[in-house]
């Protein structure tokens, strides 16, 4: 359920907006264009907005200065401390893609970025028909995270990375959930949604899906 990643960032919590603002070569194609990445998500929702994995709060903080009423999940002790001092005035809530306990208030979109491939597959469409339970007809789900056309090329991602001797984001490839194009539109469509792709850099795609 993505748990099983959330040590690691206990001491990410410390160099993350390092990473995110390209100080760390090794990362800085993962977080190319990483401030319209963050945009593209805040414009394409509107009024209450679940965000999970707010991390240091970077999205958050565009979906507060955009107006919306934000409840922020984080698994990550350190993250969502970091997260909580930051906006004092907003829920940050113990939880994770698939556990959380959100009291009932209407849900309109729920977002995230770099977090979705904290699950497999499964898990994965599993969240998602959970999402649509939450939101109304034409409700939103707008992710950003790491994605590939095709299985190939994931796995010539990984050698490029370990060509250039970033060993870690190819060990971040192999061992996390990173998933497919086609198998995200399948469990979006299983899961009650229209789901349209942009492609932001060499990682990332944005999911925007709309509650049918």
């Amino acid at each position: 359920m993505g748990r099983e990643f959330v040590d690691i960032f206990d001491e990410w919590a410390h160099t993350y907006d390092a990473s995110v603002s390209g100080k760390d070569p090794e990362y800085r194609d993962v977080f190319e264009s990483y401030e319209t990445i963050l945009n593209e998500v805040a414009e394409r929702v509107s009024g209450t907005v679940i965000e999970f994995g707010t991390g240091t709060g970077n999205l958050t903080a565009k979906l507060i200065e955009a107006g919306f009423s934000v409840i922020g999940i984080e698994p990550n002790t350190k993250m969502r401390q970091h997260t909580s001092n930051r906006f004092p005035s907003i829920k940050i809530i113990d939880g994770d893609l698939l556990e959380y306990s959100v009291v009932s208030e209407n849900i309109d979109a729920i977002v995230s970025s770099y977090v979705f491939h904290h699950l497999t597959d499964e898990e994965k469409g599993e969240a998602l028909k959970a999402y649509a339970k939450l939101l109304p007809s034409n409700g939103k789900v707008v992710f950003a995270d790491t994605a590939f056309i095709t299985e190939e090329a994931k796995q010539a991602q990984i050698e490029k990375e370990r060509k250039r001797g970033f060993h870690n984001v190819a060990d971040d490839l192999e061992r996390e959930y990173y998933t497919t194009i086609p198998i995200l539109t399948r469990l979006f469509d299983n899961a009650g949604f229209k789901v349209k792709f942009t492609k932001m850099n060499d990682f990332v795609w944005l999911m925007d899906a709309t509650k049918k």
